[in-house]
């Protein structure tokens, strides 16, 4: 078993910066593919971003890339999202989500195993 927490997120305004952490622990974090998704209300869960087993490759969403970047700490055993340029769409809650296997990255939201409570971004215009 996984354990994921997040933390990090909070109110900017637009054009802000946040780092989201997502802190792993239970099992051998460092060849778990990692990934963010974001889910706001009345929508469905969308990708943002993903990393594979030793950081090496990255994966992001059109509407994030050149703003957001992932990266993984495995001596922390914690996965970032360094957030920038901010904007009111990007408001959600985002959750830290690791898949139990695979040596590349993945963007379905039923490729991974274990997923956090979430935590809130809110992007104020």
């Amino acid at each position: 078993q996984v354990q994921l927490v997040e933390s990090g997120g909070g109110l900017v305004q637009a054009g802000g910066s946040l780092r989201l952490s997502c802190a792993a622990s239970g099992r051998t974090f460092s060849r778990f593919p990692m990934g963010w998704f974001r889910q706001a209300p009345g929508k469905e869960r969308e990708f943002v971003a993903a990393i594979n087993w030793n950081g090496a490759r990255t994966s992001y969403a059109d509407s994030v890339k050149g703003r957001f970047t992932i990266s993984r700490d495995d001596a922390k055993n914690t996965v970032y999202l360094q957030m920038n340029s901010l904007k009111p769409d990007d408001t959600a809650v985002y959750y830290c989500a690791a898949r139990d296997g695979g040596s590349n990255y993945y963007s379905g939201v039923d490729e991974y195993h274990y997923w956090g409570q979430g935590t809130q971004v809110t992007v104020s215009s």
